[in-house]
């Protein structure tokens, strides 16, 4: 069993940065693909990045890709997602997700565990 819990969330102005976090209970974080998703009202829940039990590998949504990047600390139990130039749509609630395996996934259906996500908003 895993659980997870974000933080770093807030308002920021469009252009700004924030850095979210994801803390993970259990010995065995270091064998789990862990992933970011967000969903906006009235959206589907959506892949923005995610990365290998090792960090070696990482994978982003094209949105994203260039401005956003995940990184873990696997001695901290702790998965990170640096968000930069941050635009309006960026605005969801952000949630971290685990995965037994060593391997990430990008669909929400491949995530075992979830955190209880936190709210970003950017304003114009």
């Amino acid at each position: 069993q895993v659980q997870l819990v974000e933080s770093g969330g807030g308002l920021v102005q469009a252009g700004g940065s924030l850095r979210l976090s994801c803390a993970a209970s259990g010995r065995t974080f270091s064998m789990y693909g862990m992933g970011w998703f967000r969903q906006a009202p009235g959206k589907e829940r959506e892949f923005v990045a995610a990365i290998s039990w090792s960090g070696g590998t990482t994978s982003y949504a094209s949105s994203v890709k260039g401005r956003f990047t995940i990184s873990r600390d696997n001695a901290k139990n702790t998965v990170y997602l640096q968000m930069n130039s941050l635009k309006p749509e960026d605005t969801a609630v952000y949630y971290c997700a685990a995965r037994s395996t060593a391997v990430f996934g990008t669909r929400p259906d491949e995530y075992n565990y979830w955190g209880q996500g936190t709210q970003v908003t950017v304003s114009s």
